[in-house]
């Protein structure tokens, strides 16, 4: 069993805000796979699935973005998975807008999210997509960007990357992060994207 985690906000009110790049991610693998979210009495929605005979689960935290290892944990306690099965897929300030990292383990980056998982999780082992939402900005308005709309003409620049991380996605399903990296590696010099 595979576990693929996003980050954001629940709601319609931030559905297409930069701060919930990895429910957007989410969906577009959902989507792709012709799953549906169900509720659960826990404090996330899931769609399970199998591909090529690998067995996964999709989630989408039903807490704010500072509250995600609430659910992080409660995924841990309900499927038998290790932390190396299990993906985070997040925003991330600190990289150009539409490109991809890949990363095994490490800190939160100033991502509360993130924090919340270490927090919650009591480790910083597990892999993470890190998608880029750039940092234009004015100083001291870094909430009011993260939860703006993500527009028309920015959804054509992040494109390719998104399309991207949902390829990754697939990969990490049916063959962990070794294959997920693999796939990254040959790709990276096709779409704007780093590592």
């Amino acid at each position: 069993m595979r576990v693929l985690f996003g980050i954001g906000n629940p709601g319609i009110k931030y559905q297409n805000t930069w701060h919930n790049a990895g429910f957007i991610i989410l969906d577009k693998l959902a989507q792709s796979l012709n799953l549906r979210y169900t509720a659960s009495k826990y404090n996330y929605i899931y769609a399970k699935g199998t591909l090529n005979n690998n067995e996964f689960i999709i989630v989408k935290p039903a807490t704010y973005v500072n509250n995600s290892g609430l659910a992080a944990l409660q995924i841990l306690k309900n499927f038998e998975v290790e932390l190396k099965d299990y993906l985070v897929i997040c925003d991330d300030l600190n990289i150009d807008k539409g490109l991809v990292k890949i990363k095994k383990n490490g800190g939160d980056g100033g991502h509360n999210g993130l924090y919340s998982l270490i927090y919650h999780l009591n480790s910083n082992e597990f892999p993470r997509l890190r998608f880029g939402i750039g940092s234009q900005f004015e100083k001291g308005s870094m909430a009011d960007y993260v939860l703006s709309e993500i527009n028309t003409k920015d959804y054509e620049t992040i494109e390719k990357g998104l399309d991207l991380s949902v390829t990754l996605l697939n990969e990490f399903i049916t063959g962990g992060l070794d294959l997920m990296l693999n796939c990254f590696s040959r790709n990276k010099n096709k779409l704007k994207t780093d590592l």
